[in-house]
């Protein structure tokens, strides 16, 4: 019988394992913070009395408690239970509290929970060192009248609320009822892989927390206090609450592919697959790549810190378009800050960046899974990124065709390029012929909107969001003009403006379609050049998207047999609509084109191309000696498709069109 002997699992009483005078319990670095809330120490609350009202052979199971012996062996690692095991701790301190007084016996009993036996101002759980302080000035009684908030505070406070002296020994009979399988790990065991597969349970940790238990639960108890002051509390200083987006975002830019920031731990599993070794030796060149970058997305997050006024001001008008684009910023700004590309380089980028998702902006283009691919050709140099920024960003004609009657995106910022504010948090965009004009309101001082034919109003209101109807102008002339007419707006307030392109509004006598489309035209033009396309006679490719940003679905969703509308194939038009068909035509391609690559991708991961037919299910034969199996799912399928055009060398040169379908899927 074959006996495990890196880890030993044990039914105990919960009681008698915390009460243990010979063992303190450690919350290593890589746990996160205590979350239970107090629904949660309500129902907790509930079982007790439950169990307490119940016969002697009533037991109350709360689970499985992980732990490892530290070097020591004496203290406890809690590798997973922290929150059930910190919030018990909460209820036996407010119960210590509320009996101390009337009964010392019981009081005796709590205490030999609460703290160690060979010094009693130490609490037998030590929590994290960030909040260790914090959470024995609750067990132990010391708080001050500070004004604070912490879910130590608040939940003990709770069980304070529900918890008096005469239920005190109901709540101890139901306390000392409790049981758990502790889990104890010897040193050759998988700690991570075991905790991953206890975490199945209760609230789940975030990709950002996997990755800190990963990076960290295979170290030593001192090795993870210097990482985790050394690298990660700066990593989270200047990442904050996007430290989720910033590990997803950094992983997007060392792999070049699209990862899901929603899923099946997406962010997390990309990380391990990137860092397979977290051990001290490879450790410290890693944190410190990842230190420097989350400094750089810290910048990004709030340019004002960059000391040079251009590039703060080019990061600045990159954060219109909020954050997708963070990775290949990141990318160029690490170049740049480590000498390895020129200013006018990085600014160039940041130009590019916002030329894209404006100019996608404007002819309705989607902007998904676009920045990993710009971040694969980056790494191939400035000629192959400007390459494949000129194939998705659209052209000047597309553009200019939209401007003239398209809602104008994103209009503070592109006036204030265009019309040279660089500080428009003072300014209003200002609608010449308002949104909804007044029956008083006239273009022309003579005729009022109320007699303008239907065919003028629906003319007018049609261009009024448009940009040769727009323009800036400060917040102060704005209220004085507030629904006037063009006359009146021209004289009290243009007139007055410090902005020259509104100044220049003077010299129009009369505001109607006519000037409009005048306008447009002559502000198209500086649109065009402001946020120039890089001048390649590359196609727009009207959103074919790299086979290697195709979207990994799990299962078989609905619509799964229609989302594309074709495939380009190195050139070939491919009438192929779904992941089974497109699987079997790249594997079937790749036997003919690229066998070796072919084998070797089936050979490293374990298929899909067999020998023999070693079991039943569906199976296409490549030649007879060798079958391709088509039992997949569309999660493996997708994947193995883009690996094995990886191996080819070949992957750049596929690409795949959504249908409606596919987008909306």
């Amino acid at each position: 019988m074959a006996t495990a002997t890196n880890v030993e699992a044990t039914a105990v009483n919960t009681i008698e394992w915390l009460s243990a005078p010979d063992t303190t319990i450690v919350v290593p670095v890589y746990q996160r913070q205590y979350r239970w809330d107090i629904g949660g120490c309500e129902r907790l609350l509930s079982d007790i009395r439950a169990v307490a009202r119940e016969g002697e052979t009533h037991r109350h199971f709360i689970g499985s408690i992980l732990s490892a012996q530290d070097a020591s062996e004496i203290d406890l690692i809690l590798i997973d239970g922290q929150q059930r095991i910190t919030t018990l701790m909460l209820l036996v301190a407010a119960l210590h509290h509320a009996v101390r007084d009337s009964d010392p016996a019981m009081a005796a009993e709590l205490e030999r929970v609460l703290v160690r036996a060979d010094d009693h101002s130490r609490t037998k759980l030590r929590p994290h060192h960030a909040w260790a302080e914090l959470y024995e000035s609750v067990v132990l009684d010391r708080r001050d009248d500070a004004d604070r908030e912490s879910r130590f505070d608040d939940n003990y406070a709770f069980f304070r609320s529900q918890v008096h002296a005469d239920e005190a020994p109901l709540i101890w009979r139901g306390l000392q009822r409790i049981e758990h399988v502790s889990i104890t790990l010897g040193p050759a065991a998988n700690a991570q892989q075991i905790f991953e597969s206890l975490n199945s349970t209760g609230e789940p940790l975030r990709d950002h927390e996997l990755i800190h238990n990963y990076i960290l639960m295979g170290l030593t108890h001192s090795e993870q206090l210097d990482v985790e002051e050394r690298y990660w509390l700066p990593i989270e200083r200047h990442t904050g609450e996007t430290i989720g987006a910033f590990w997803r975002h950094y992983l997007v830019m060392t792999t070049g592919r699209e990862i899901a920031a929603n899923g099946e731990h997406g962010v997390y599993s990309a990380f391990r697959h990137s860092f397979p070794r977290v051990d001290v030796e490879h450790l410290q060149a890693d944190a410190d790549v990842w230190r420097h970058y989350a400094e750089i997305y810290g910048l990004l997050l709030d340019p004002s810190a960059e000391e040079d006024a251009e590039i703060r001001r080019q990061l600045e008008y990159v954060n219109t378009f909020g954050r997708a684009a963070y990775p290949l910023a990141m990318s160029a700004y690490s170049d740049h800050s480590r000498g390895l590309i020129a200013r006018e380089e990085l600014i160039e980028t940041l130009e590019w960046i916002q030329t894209l998702y404006l100019r996608r902006a404007l002819v309705g283009l989607p902007a998904e899974r676009l920045i990993a691919r710009l971040c694969r050709a980056r790494a191939e140099g400035r000629d192959a990124l400007m390459r494949a920024f000129a194939r998705i960003t659209p052209s000047d004609e597309r553009v200019s065709a939209v401007l003239k009657y398209a809602e104008l995106p994103h209009a503070a910022y592109v006036l204030g390029r265009i019309e040279q504010v660089d500080d428009i948090a003072d300014f209003d965009v200002e609608h010449i012929v308002p949104l909804v004009p007044s029956d008083a309101w006239s273009g022309d001082g003579t005729r009022p909107w109320i007699d303008y034919s239907e065919d003028e109003r629906n003319s007018h209101r049609a261009l009024a969001p448009t940009l040769g109807n727009l323009t800036l102008l400060e917040q102060s002339l704005t209220e004085r003009v507030f629904g006037a007419s063009y006359e009146d707006k021209r004289t009290e307030a243009y007139a007055r403006s410090a902005v020259a392109e509104t100044r220049a509004l003077v010299e129009t006598p009369s505001w109607g379609t006519a000037a409009i489309s005048q306008r447009t035209v002559r502000l198209t033009a500086e649109l065009m050049r402001i946020w120039a396309r890089p001048a390649l006679p590359e196609i727009d490719d009207d959103a074919l998207t790299p086979v290697l940003d195709a979207v990994r679905r799990r299962g078989w969703p609905a619509g799964w047999d229609r989302e594309f509308d074709y495939v380009e194939y190195r050139g070939e038009h491919w009438e192929v609509k779904d992941v089974r068909a497109l699987f079997n035509r790249v594997f079937r391609r790749a036997w003919t084109d690229a066998r070796p690559s072919a084998i070797a991708y089936s050979a490293s991961h374990g298929g899909p191309i067999y020998d023999e037919m070693a079991w039943k299910g569906h199976w296409d034969a490549l030649d007879e000696e060798n079958f391709l199996y088509m039992g997949w799912d569309s999660n493996y399928m997708m994947s193995a498709l883009q690996g094995v055009l990886e191996e080819s060398g070949i992957a750049a040169e596929v690409f795949v069109k959504y249908s409606y379908i596919g987008n909306v899927m």
